[in-house]
């Protein structure tokens, strides 16, 4: 499970490099942290069961974040 953690380092650290690139620095750096977290979280040799729980928790708090955000913060249909 922790190469799985790794994994997802991974590709969150590739997501950091498209969006920085695509000047988008605020969500460059917000997948940066969750980079850092992975990686580090990938290297704790935790037990099987402390790393489903600790997925469990980052996906409540991505659809708490992402709920919060779509709801209180996105504008519909404003374009630059």
């Amino acid at each position: 499970m922790d190469r799985v953690f790794r994994m997802l380092a991974f590709w969150t650290s590739i997501f950091t490099v498209m969006f920085y690139v695509g000047d988008m620095q605020k969500t460059a750096l917000l997948f940066l942290v969750q980079t850092a977290f992975f990686l580090t979280v990938g290297y704790l040799k935790l037990s099987e069961r402390m790393y489903m729980y600790l997925f469990g928790a980052y996906c409540t708090i991505f659809m708490v974040g992402f709920t919060w955000y779509s709801e209180f913060i996105l504008v519909p249909g404003f374009g630059h």
